[in-house]
């Protein structure tokens, strides 16, 4: 029974430590950290207490378990944090079961796999905020979409599709004339598609559609619903991005709480008819003082790019210039190749 007891104690003590430096050193909380820690040591003290026993029991060498391989990967933070949570609440649960049978108090076993399950859960919602933005931070090139050039659904989900193959990020599907079933069957189809090259997919306006399709989130205008309600709606891990054309705005939306920001538009665009361009000014401006991801949009194209990414924009959206191109794969490309120049020479 000791030599359970042992490898359990030992087992569960070192899941909190995996965990426990996830909550101090990626998600700089504190409080998690503290109640992690002191799980941990009161678990390191019943090693303690009963160390010589507990020694004398163990026996690494004739373990038949040391040869067994573990099929699973861990490719990620999550897959880490998934995995060490179970480990400890699995070896918390056996030290109940074969604790009680050798005698022992078992109270602190299952009060502590109780606060485990709790602990999971605060956990995730603050993992799973901070590893959204994430992805928000890696991703450089922003497609947006306008079906109005093709003459069929298949046209347009091959130029989705170039596109992405030539390195698009995110996608966001914008659909201004479709009904909500036709909004919905284009949407779960670009999301397939998204899921194939790991980009993420964005619904424009729409949230009851961004909800349906359970798309990675939503872009909103300055007159759409408000982010606390499309956050309500789409919930905590719901990316939620919103047009900006002004500081004002851009500051307002950031103190709303949205991921992301579009900046613009830069120039004069078929796409806003009406809509007067921000020009440069406000791309330079936004490159001093937003301190969240924001893209750069409006009559972007490979001529013009240069011009916006040297007044500092690292992102940038784009509609005609890619979706429409005759090659989108090939437009994409050489969108990207200049991205990495201008973070290259930031770099240096």
């Amino acid at each position: 029974m000791n030599r359970i007891i042992d490898a359990n104690l030992n087992r569960s003590i070192e899941a909190l430590r995996a965990i426990e430096e996830i909550a101090r050193f990626y998600l700089d909380n504190k409080s998690l950290s503290e109640k992690l820690k002191i799980l941990r040591h009161q678990l390191a003290n019943i090693i303690d207490e009963n160390y010589k026993s507990l020694l004398q029991s163990r026996n690494t060498e004739g373990d038949i378990g040391t040869d067994i391989n573990n099929p699973t990967h861990k490719t990620d933070l999550w897959d880490i944090y998934k995995a060490n949570f179970k480990r400890l609440q699995q070896s918390l649960r056996v030290l109940s079961e074969f604790g009680q049978a050798e005698g022992l108090d078992i109270r602190l076993f299952e009060q502590a796999r109780y606060d485990s399950y709790t602990l999971e859960k605060d956990m995730f919602e603050e993992l799973s905020q901070k590893l959204k933005k994430r992805r928000l931070q890696n991703r450089k090139l922003y497609l947006v979409t306008d079906r109005s050039k093709f003459n069929s659904h298949d046209e347009f989900f091959d130029a989705i599709a170039s596109a992405l193959k030539g390195g698009v990020q995110i996608i966001q599907l914008r659909e201004k004339c479709a009904n909500a079933k036709e909004f919905i069957e284009l949407g779960k189809k670009v999301k397939d598609l998204c899921s194939l090259y790991d980009a993420l997919f964005i619904i424009n306006d729409r949230v009851d559609v961004a909800h349906i399709i359970g798309a990675d989130g939503v872009h909103l205008g300055q007159d759409d619903i408000d982010i606390d309600s499309a956050r309500h709606l789409l919930g905590k891990d719901a990316i939620i991005g919103l047009s900006t054309h002004v500081p004002e705005q851009a500051q307002a939306a950031i103190e709303a709480g949205a991921d992301y920001i579009g900046v613009g538009p830069v120039f004069e665009t078929p796409t806003k008819p009406g809509r007067k361009s921000v020009g440069l000014e406000y791309v330079k401006w936004a490159s001093e003082n937003v301190d969240i991801p924001w893209f750069a949009i409006g009559g972007i194209n490979l001529d013009n790019v240069d011009a916006v990414l040297n007044v500092g924009a690292s992102r940038i959206a784009v509609v005609r210039a890619i979706i429409n191109a005759n090659n989108p794969d090939k437009a994409a490309s050489e969108f990207l190749e200049k991205l990495a120049l201008k973070d290259h020479s930031i770099s240096e």
